[in-house]
């Protein structure tokens, strides 16, 4: 593109230069006075400028030379007519396969002398050699090596300046622009024809190589960004699961703790009826059962304030309409990397037009977390080909329904009983608080959480099936 434009530039300000020429042949010419002479060469102009063939001058009225074709005469005449209205050179005659042409210049008054009137006008008319036109010196290429094809073409004519190089096949690119002269108004035409082996393959490979790497680089980033946002959402609900189970055990051991302080309670005051009636020393046996009696109140008190702190509050008054698909998009992209190392298959079956659910967003998320997580545990007890896991989403009337079902080897009928029992487990490591705790926090959200009877269909799957309802946004 660099050098078409420099060639554009230089045959412009050729052909400009030529129009300079014409415009002041008139005034270094001296006049003429004899109206019956015919068009005379001017042979001075030629030698100072070899793209100049030749130069006439005629007075109006006179005749061109009579060697001249009638047509080239006549093109002439025309010419010298649109140079009076336009007051510049005019082209007259192109032969561009032959590298020639005429330019024509209507002159106005020639002179004067003495007192007599002015001389008619004079024309002048000028024949171009295109080929001595080129400034080669100033040339941006090797016109004999470069495969560029240049050319000036004017009404279907064309004038070769360089011939280059033609290609049947490759990518083709052009360039077209207009030579800045009035008088020739000539197309200036680059071509280039690039072929396969002439495309630089090695800064192309290398630049592909390069982008590869820094495409891999970047996907390596952001599957580093998206583990490192999963581990620390996974974290997030770890710490939360964990402090919510926390409040379960400590619940739990307030509880179980209760009953054996009210019997110790009820034993030390009956023991300090009877040491009453014992023996002389009476006073000493009250005071430590009294102190005794003491301790235990004071323990169960503890006990009393330990269970109303952990208390899990009630979520109903946090509730906020969430989108269930969303919570449970979440909850799967995070366990993602679980599911494919254990290589289920996942089926998500959810309706676009579900109604929002009224849930607190941490609880939710923790609930459909657990359901997922005991799905993949039990799954791991049968054969990799056979693990597959369903969640579906639907309505039941004025709640919303989420169903997790995985094909492990299910639960039998005393697990089934005690499931939702706290610290009950059939899993070796685990607290047995995990369903109990979603339990609760669907019921303080106004849900319910359970396990779907077995299906008993002959050829069906075994596996396990547990439903959470939760109220819908509208019905609130």
């Amino acid at each position: 593109m660099t050098d078409a434009r420099i060639v554009h530039r230089l045959l412009s300000q050729r052909a400009v230069q030529h129009d300079a020429v014409m415009a002041m042949l008139p005034l270094l010419q001296p006049p003429v006075d004899r109206p019956g002479d015919v068009a005379v060469p001017l042979p001075r102009l030629p030698a100072a400028y070899p793209q100049i063939i030749e130069v006439l001058r005629r007075l109006q009225g006179s005749a061109w030379p009579a060697g001249w074709t009638d047509a080239l005469r006549t093109r002439l005449e025309e010419a010298a007519a649109r140079s009076r209205q336009s007051g510049h050179a005019e082209l007259a005659q192109a032969d561009l396969p032959a590298g020639r042409v005429w330019l024509a210049l209507a002159g106005q008054v020639a002179g004067q002398s003495g007192g007599r009137a002015a001389n008619p006008p004079v024309d002048f008319a000028l024949l171009l050699d295109l080929r001595a036109t080129i400034p080669w010196d100033e040339w941006p290429m090797d016109a004999g090596s470069s495969p560029v094809r240049v050319r000036l073409e004017y009404e279907g004519q064309a004038f070769v300046v360089q011939a280059g190089r033609h290609l049947a096949n490759g990518w083709h690119y052009d360039f077209h622009k207009t030579l800045a002269a009035q008088s020739q108004p000539f197309d200036v035409v680059l071509e280039r024809d690039v072929g396969w082996s002439e495309l630089p393959w090695g800064r192309m490979l290398a630049w592909a190589l390069v982008s590869a790497a820094v495409l891999a680089v970047l996907r390596s980033l952001l599957r580093q960004r998206v583990a490192a946002r999963r581990a620390e959402e996974l974290l997030r609900v770890g710490q939360v699961a964990r402090l919510n189970q926390l409040g379960e055990l400590a619940a739990g051991m307030a509880h179980e703790l209760n009953q054996p302080l009210t019997a110790l309670l009820a034993n030390t005051q009956a023991a300090q009826r009877l040491l009453g009636d014992d023996e002389p020393d009476l006073d000493t046996a009250r005071h430590a059962m009294g102190q005794a009696v003491d301790q235990a109140r004071r323990a169960s008190a503890v006990v009393g304030r330990l269970r109303r702190i952990v208390e899990r509050p009630d979520l109903s008054g946090q509730a906020q309409p969430l989108a269930l698909q969303a919570a449970v998009h979440d909850a799967l992209h995070l366990l993602e990397p679980e599911l494919r190392r254990r290589g289920i298959a996942l089926q998500v079956d959810a309706p676009a037009d579900l109604p929002a659910v009224l849930a607190e967003p941490v609880a939710l998320q923790q609930i459909i977390h657990n359901l997922v997580m005991n799905a993949l545990q039990a799954m791991d007890q049968v054969d990799a080909g056979r693990r597959r896991l369903r969640v579906s989403l639907r309505t039941e009337g004025a709640r919303a329904l989420l169903s997790v079902r995985d094909t492990g080897p299910g639960i039998g009928p005393e697990a089934r009983a005690r499931l939702f029992t706290p610290f009950y487990t059939t899993r070796e490591g685990g607290l047995g608080l995990g369903l109990s705790l979603s339990e609760s926090l669907a019921q303080a959200m106004g849900g319910e959480l359970t396990l779907a009877p077995p299906t008993n269909v002959p050829g069906d799957e075994p596996g396990a099936e547990f439903l959470l309802l939760l109220p819908l946004a509208s019905s609130s």
